[in-house]
């Protein structure tokens, strides 16, 4: 899934080149990186995109690799629920309805590919076998407020492959402060990583007991795939089609999810807060790229962009400054998850 905004990477992320373009870590946009990992484990031609129309350009580019066939482009957003359906259809017009369908997103950062690729390919033999979704959580670090949380039960020991799948409880969107420190207390909940892994079967099955229009979306798209007539069947569709996302259309109601334990490194560097970790930072903790010069200042986040330009703070904490070469962002470390309140109000031209 490559169709969001990015807007909580303002000003480095627009709408024009959002946040899975963005090589600020690693040398490469993310999305390219989101490709190349699944290198000898899927080969090209079963690697789908699915982005915004207007980025399909931007995403056959970064993605070379790719048959162009395979980034779709969707007329607009209707959230994660219709772009999942919408893949899960072209992978059964390719695979049938006993293939499995592997929901990644184009904008985290992953390292140990190796047990990330095991990871994977562990949770399709369990979804293959049984109408089963199996997802990754992410052991909280820390009681984050934006990521959506996953509960497992406390006797889990069903399902193994290589490594122990948990059953899930329940899945709970972002909580308060308060709520968060409690969950990772209680050593009960994982971060949802958005990673999820189920048969065509199994999510057909679900569509028609919980969201029955989006089946009726998805049975209608199946024929119209690698035709002539596919756009305008899209265009259509989406038309009609609520809002919601996979979580709220599916996995709160499904009552078979198992979960797999993160094991491999992990980072949707959601925030520019977030992004630190993948910066070089000094002994004060202040992290920084590009052309930048700091004094008696701690823990602050400064990305400078432009060649020639010098970005320089003094007697500053926990700041977060990002110089591009039509806009600069200045606010606390503690605002940056109200980023997009502040995008909102932006005039068009720098959005």
């Amino acid at each position: 899934m490559a169709g969001g905004r990015g807007e909580r990477f303002w000003p480095l992320s627009r709408a024009a080149r959002p946040k899975q373009f963005v090589s600020l870590f690693g040398g490469k946009p993310l999305i390219t990186q989101a490709v190349e990992r699944l290198d000898g484990f899927l080969p090209p031609e079963n690697v789908i995109i699915i982005t915004s129309d207007d980025l399909m350009e931007q995403t056959r580019e970064a993605c070379p690799s790719l048959p162009a066939a395979n980034v779709i482009g969707e007329p607009f957003g209707r959230d994660t629920a219709a772009a999942c359906a919408t893949a899960t259809a072209l992978v059964e017009k390719r695979g049938g309805e006993g293939a499995v369908a592997i929901i990644l997103t184009a904008d985290q950062i992953i390292g140990d590919v190796p047990v990330f690729q095991q990871t994977l390919r562990e949770a399709s033999e369990i979804a293959a076998g049984s109408d089963v979704i199996a997802i990754i959580g992410v052991k909280p670090t820390q009681p984050a407020t934006g990521y959506g949380y996953i509960e497992v039960e406390e006797d889990s020991t069903g399902w193994k492959a290589c490594r122990t799948f948990l059953r899930v409880r329940r899945f709970v969107e972002k909580p308060t402060l308060e709520v968060a420190m409690e969950y990772v207390a209680s050593g009960r909940f994982y971060w949802n990583s958005g990673m999820f892994v189920w048969s065509v079967r199994t999510l057909k099955n679900a569509l028609r007991e919980f969201r029955p229009q989006l089946l009726e979306t998805y049975e209608r798209l199946l024929p119209a795939f690698d035709t002539p007539g596919f756009d305008a069947a899209l265009l259509a569709e989406y038309n009609k089609l609520e809002r919601i996302s996979i979580d709220y259309a599916v996995m709160e109601h499904h009552r078979e999810i198992v979960m797999a334990p993160c094991e491999f490194a992990w980072d949707d560097v959601g925030t520019w807060a977030s992004a630190a970790d993948h910066l070089v930072c000094d002994e004060d903790g202040n992290a920084a790229h590009g052309p930048v010069s700091i004094l008696r200042s701690g823990g602050n986040t400064v990305v400078n962009t432009v060649d020639g330009h010098l970005v320089a703070l003094m007697d500053a904490e926990d700041m977060v400054v990002v110089h591009t070469k039509d806009a600069t962002l200045v606010c606390p470390k503690a605002s940056v998850q109200k980023l997009k309140d502040l995008v909102k109000q932006l005039p068009k031209e720098h959005t």
